[in-house]
């Protein structure tokens, strides 16, 4: 087995100062305003902390539902996107194109959410982004003169956080800190676990026989953690391996994972599965055969699937 060098795989380096140069190429589109647009969906950007460069995306699909001539109101899902916490963007088209498709097609109002990025800001900063996401949606609420949008369109009783991998973490997460939180008038009606990213410094056995896999190779999951996680702690901390602290998930609400067998961490997956439903948690599960990390992202038939388990559980 040809040796990973997790830095050329995720197309990053390390400078002195502890901060990423990111090599990746990236294709950055515009929100599609207007009613003209000829979109199927309209989206706008919202800055949420300039100081902290945090913004949101908001998707509001273009031909609204309606009961007797009155337009129905919508499903809100909070999105929070894959690429290990270092990488990435709201902006970035295969991002912007899955939030134009969830929007479209569930329907839903969709919040996507644009972090602050690791090492520069280690999690729980992540989690702290995304908190003040779902505070501002419950602000616009609360105020006469808030967004449009969120206003007239969104059912607040009916609002989702959405994560794939590394953003599934994120919204996990931020579904614990958001148990005790004063969200009215939102409710939050479930949390959706697409290929959640978890660790651990025990090796799972689908991680030790997929150790080299193309997309997530084990050197890769070790970095993407070393650079995410607080300084000076490991795998086993609560951001990473989430049985550790199994006891504050009994009020976590509907939850859904979704997974593929061929990913590394689909044990990791089916794990949290049976610890959720062990501690009482009302947790739906669909794991589909083959496919890797982020298949959906490329593979439009596995994009198919996941979406229907999403349009179904909301």
């Amino acid at each position: 087995m040809s040796k990973v060098d997790p830095y050329t795989h995720l197309k990053i380096s390390l400078n002195p100062d502890g901060s990423l140069t990111r090599h990746h190429l990236s294709l950055p589109t515009s929100a599609a305003t207007g009613e003209t647009s000829g979109h199927a969906v309209l989206s706008k950007d919202i800055t949420l902390d300039a100081a902290k460069n945090t913004w949101l995306r908001i998707y509001l699909p273009a031909r609204l539902p309606s009961n007797d001539n009155t337009v129905a109101r919508l499903p809100l899902i909070f999105f929070f996107h894959a690429a290990g916490w270092i990488r990435a963007a709201v902006a970035d088209a295969a991002t912007h194109d899955c939030c134009n498709r969830i929007s479209a097609e569930v329907p839903a109002v969709l919040v996507a959410a644009e972090l602050r990025l690791a090492p520069e800001n280690r999690l729980p900063a992540q989690y702290e982004d995304a908190a003040h996401a779902v505070a501002w949606v419950r602000d616009q609420a609360a105020d006469g003169g808030g967004d449009q949008w969120i206003r007239d369109y969104a059912d607040l009783s009916r609002c989702y956080l959405y994560g794939a991998g590394c953003g599934a973490n994120v919204a996990y997460h931020t579904a614990l800190r958001l148990q005790d939180a004063k969200l009215h008038p939102l409710k939050m009606a479930g949390t959706i676990l697409n290929q959640p990213f978890f660790g651990g410094k025990q090796r799972t056995k689908s991680e030790l026989e997929r150790a080299a896999d193309d997309n997530l190779p084990l050197p890769v999951q070790d970095l993407l953690w070393e650079l995410a996680l607080p300084v000076g702690t490991d795998r086993d901390h609560r951001f990473s391996n989430p049985f550790v602290a199994k006891e504050e998930v009994k009020n976590l609400g509907r939850c859904l994972v979704i997974g593929f067998g061929g990913d590394p961490l689909i044990d990791r997956q089916q794990d949290l599965v049976k610890m959720l439903a062990e501690e009482g948690v009302a947790v739906e599960a669909h794991f589909e055969d083959g496919g890797f990390h982020g298949v959906d992202m490329v593979d439009s038939k596995r994009a198919t699937t996941v979406l229907n388990y999403i349009k179904t559980f909301v």
